[in-house]
């Protein structure tokens, strides 16, 4: 019985870990794995921004460019950076020993990321990153808390600093209005993202639909057969259904004259 217990809380832990970590409210993103525009971007962004450090070594970039229909020979291109051929693993050309000589530790590979975080965390967190001149790599993170990963999205997102600012009070998903004067209830926040104006390549609107583009890439290669899976279940169930229907009149038959 001890030896039970024991296992069932080492299965556990990790998810009351990963719990004790959502302390910070997550933006809420909706994500589509049958967009193969958002998902080419998405690819297009990781290849040439992630690609550098994480590896998604579970994935062929032969595999990706047949399911986001994108011919081989532009694939290769634009998006095979080391040299690899079209049916390679999607691995880096950083060693692990450089890796961890830099960084401390490897970066993770982000295969399948979206399944472990959640697209909700992976959207909250790649937008989350803020200066911090006291961190080694000059930046902190308001979802993950002193990471140790440099924010190498702040080309296209700009500078973005933690302050305090007036915000609009909000109770049970509701905003708060004076009842005298109807003027929006308020108070001072301190742990506010604002993005200095004109430091990066993109609007905020824009970088945020990068980072969703990002982010759908990341669910397709965390469960690349999805789509696949909800089509076999749709025949599954329409089967089960017309296999009811024949069951059921066949007891009827067999137990009518049953008495």
């Amino acid at each position: 019985m001890k030896k039970l217990f024991a296992v069932l809380m080492l299965a556990v832990m990790p998810a009351l870990s990963f719990a004790a970590e959502q302390g910070v409210q997550l933006d809420k993103v909706d994500i589509d794995v049958s967009d193969k525009a958002a998902m080419q971007d998405g690819a297009r962004t990781f290849a040439n921004y992630c690609m550098g450090c994480h590896s998604a070594k579970f994935q062929r970039y032969e595999r990706v460019a047949d399911d986001l229909g994108i011919p081989h020979d532009v694939m290769l291109d634009n998006l095979v950076l080391t040299g690899a051929k079209i049916g390679d693993h999607m691995n880096i050309g950083m060693t692990p020993e450089d890796a961890k000589a830099w960084f401390g530790a490897a970066p993770p590979d982000l295969t399948l990321v979206a399944r472990v975080r959640g697209t909700d965390w992976l959207y909250s967190y790649l937008r989350s990153f803020y200066e911090d001149p006291s961190r080694p790599w000059g930046v902190n993170n308001k979802v993950f808390p002193n990471v140790g990963m440099p924010n190498v999205l702040a080309p296209l997102q700009g500078r973005q600093v933690i302050g305090c600012k007036q915000v609009q009070i909000v109770e049970d998903g509701k905003k708060q209005y004076d009842p005298l004067t109807g003027t929006p209830l308020t108070h001072e926040a301190c742990d506010q993202l604002t993005v200095l104006p004109k430091t990066g390549a993109l609007t905020e609107e824009q970088f945020d639909e990068k980072i969703k583009n990002l982010v759908t890439f990341l669910a397709y290669s965390a469960n690349p057969v999805k789509l696949e899976h909800q089509r076999i279940g749709t025949y599954v169930l329409l089967y089960l259904a017309f296999f009811f229907v024949f069951a059921y009149l066949l007891k009827r038959e067999y137990w009518k004259d049953v008495h």
